[in-house]
């Protein structure tokens, strides 16, 4: 019973957190874009934005990974190192994302099919990186610490990426609907 209202409670905290983060640098829309929206995002908003997601992402990591302070002072330069590749990798999709915005309304079909394919990469990059640090944070903490970091990084990964994904409108939505080949 006491695990349920922890899972409770950390499912409130990740997703207040991320409503907090979000909710600051974005207005609510609905899945639907109106045609009055604007589509571009200024590199100012994605950089501010991306300095709080791993500020929190360091709170929430470590407001939820019980560790010792022997686990701790291995664990963190771990850790730094890893979100040091996982910016890499999110440079790549946020560049993705700006691309997207900015040629919002004029992409062709290629374009599209280019576009999920890069983002697709994203995914799997994202996911060759957790692959390779399992091993490695294994090293500085026992298979249920190291199980559990992963599960708190993937659920943070997915909230984020459920925010940012539901903020984009959809390619079909460009406004020339029906003029391109299905």
């Amino acid at each position: 019973m006491f695990e349920g209202i922890v899972k409770k409670v950390m499912t409130i905290t990740l997703v207040a957190a991320v409503a907090m983060l979000i909710g600051a640098s974005a207005s609510a829309q609905s899945l639907v874009p109106q045609e009055s929206s604007s589509h571009t995002i200024s590199n100012q908003d994605l950089s501010l934005l991306r300095q709080d997601l791993r500020a929190k992402r360091k709170q929430l990591i470590a407001a939820n990974l019980r560790l010792t302070e022997a686990e701790a002072a291995k664990f963190w330069p771990v850790y730094d190192q890893y979100i040091k590749e996982l910016i890499s990798i999110n440079d790549k999709k946020f560049g993705l994302i700006q691309q997207y915005a900015d040629s919002y309304g004029k992409m062709t079909d290629f374009e599209s099919l280019l576009f999920i394919r890069n983002w697709l990469d994203s995914d799997i990059a994202t996911t060759q990186l957790r692959q390779k640090y399992v091993p490695i944070i294994s090293k500085v903490l026992d298979g249920k610490k190291t199980a559990t970091f992963f599960q708190l990084d993937r659920r943070i990964a997915m909230m984020l990426e459920l925010q940012v994904s539901s903020q984009m409108p959809l390619v079909q939505d460009q406004g020339t609907a029906g003029s391109s080949s299905h």
